[in-house]
């Protein structure tokens, strides 16, 4: 893809996470639907007309460039296996680096949480000995990794993930507003499991890029979700019947 195309496509996300519609667009442009579809179809902005949507999505050119700088320049880190015992040892730890991973300042860290400055310090600094930041003075913090980390699989966190994460995600009733959930068997053929499967790759790559260019709105106007994506060979009620046969 063209960066002009990347910098159309980041612009029409940021549009989609917002509920705002061509429609919108064309009156702030005065413009037509039509002709503002054409726009993004033929990617022909000018600068003046990208402000202008930028402004009603009440961002900068810049937050835009930084978006997209995000999006599609922040691959995928792999931590060292030493790294990753370490934060799977220390869950205050790692939860402290999932945090800053996620953007959250050490500032907004320490209005939302009993976490003493003393042991902030030391927590700041031992991500710093591990190499997974960088600790300027002022406890500003530089990531030294990319914003999203591969974990190993079979590996200390994903085990960590197993034991805890997973099991407390699903002690909810998702019977919340804010909540969903959605359980399901069937017969499928394999063709059609990897159609699923992919379908399923493309739902978290979308949480992940979503999440991205939400990463710069303010904290009251956004909060934590969870989503849990999982497929595999299963049947229960021909475990039940097998079990229960005799």
């Amino acid at each position: 893809m063209s960066q002009t195309g990347q910098w159309v496509d980041t612009l029409k996300r940021c549009l989609k996470t917002r509920g705002i519609t061509y429609r919108d667009v064309a009156q702030t442009l005065q413009l037509s639907e039509a002709s503002v579809k054409r726009l993004f179809s033929e990617q022909s902005f000018s600068l003046k007309r990208l402000e202008q949507i930028c402004r009603l999505m009440d961002l900068s050119i810049s937050d835009l460039a930084r978006m997209n700088d995000r999006r599609y320049s922040d691959h995928l880190t792999v931590l060292s296996p030493e790294q990753e015992a370490a934060l799977a040892d220390d869950p205050i730890l790692l939860s402290y680096f999932y945090l800053l991973l996620r953007g959250w300042s050490v500032a907004r860290i320490t209005g939302r949480f009993d976490l003493s400055e003393p042991r902030q310090v030391r927590l700041l600094a031992r991500l710093d000995r591990l190499g997974l930041i960088e600790l300027q003075p002022g406890n500003r913090v530089r990531r030294l990794t990319a914003r999203r980390i591969q974990w190993r699989r079979g590996g200390p966190v994903r085990r960590l993930y197993e034991r805890e994460v997973k099991r407390a995600f699903l002690q909810d009733d998702f019977a919340g507003p804010a909540s969903h959930f959605s359980f399901d068997s069937a017969e499928l053929s394999e063709a059609s499991a990897r159609q699923i499967r992919r379908r399923l790759a493309r739902l978290v790559r979308e949480f992940d890029e979503t999440a991205e260019l939400d990463v710069d709105l303010a904290p009251a106007d956004k909060r934590g979700f969870g989503l849990m994506v999982a497929l595999r060979p299963w049947a229960y009620w021909n475990i039940v019947l097998d079990e229960n046969a005799h």
